[in-house]
């Protein structure tokens, strides 16, 4: 079973790549967010889900271990399948669990393919299972997608933004500061 793939990217699609990893190329499903950071013949990895049936053998990737295993969660869900839980994954896995967690049933149908009786079943079977987001967690959402636009036009790819902000203290929390910090560690 494939668990992770890190390799050069060929070719992006709509919703999928393809990663060559020692001379082989895979085809890799993704959501939006994910494949909209990546840029062709750059190296990038992927925690990996091996869809198979009798009549497919699909690849899901995922940039972190959390998004996997929170896919894995929502494919577990009678009704809902690898397309749907893609779909379900164009938002913020946090903004999910708290339309989870306080029933907001609208924000989940906006997804395409998930319709009300899906939505409820959704929160039936993961309100209160799921764990809030660690302060960690929390913390990083202070970055907001403002700051990372504003380093993408001064010329970083959002991949190295990321990855340096990973390391932001915790007493750094106004949008001056995140910059200032980013600037100082790149």
């Amino acid at each position: 079973m494939i668990a992770y793939l890190k390799g050069k990217i060929l070719n992006i699609q709509e919703k999928s790549l393809i990663l060559l990893v020692n001379n082989i190329g895979y085809e890799i499903f993704s959501n939006l967010n994910s494949l909209s950071d990546l840029e062709k013949n750059s190296e990038t990895e992927f925690y990996i889900y091996n869809h198979i049936r009798e009549d497919i053998n699909a690849l899901y990737g995922f940039k972190s271990r959390e998004e996997l295993e929170f896919f894995r969660i929502l494919i577990g869900i009678n009704g809902i399948g690898p397309k749907a839980g893609l779909e379900i994954l164009n938002n913020p896995i946090d903004k999910i669990k708290e339309a989870i967690n306080s029933e907001d049933i609208a924000f989940i149908t906006k997804t395409p393919g998930i319709g009300a009786k899906t939505a409820k079943r959704i929160i039936l079977e993961l309100k209160g299972k799921l764990p809030e987001a660690s302060a960690e967690r929390k913390h990083k959402s202070l970055i907001n997608d403002d700051i990372i636009d504003a380093l993408k036009n001064l010329g970083f790819n959002k991949n190295e933004v990321m990855k340096t902000l990973e390391k932001l203290p915790k007493n750094v929390k106004k949008e001056e500061e995140i910059i200032s910090f980013f600037l100082k560690h790149n």
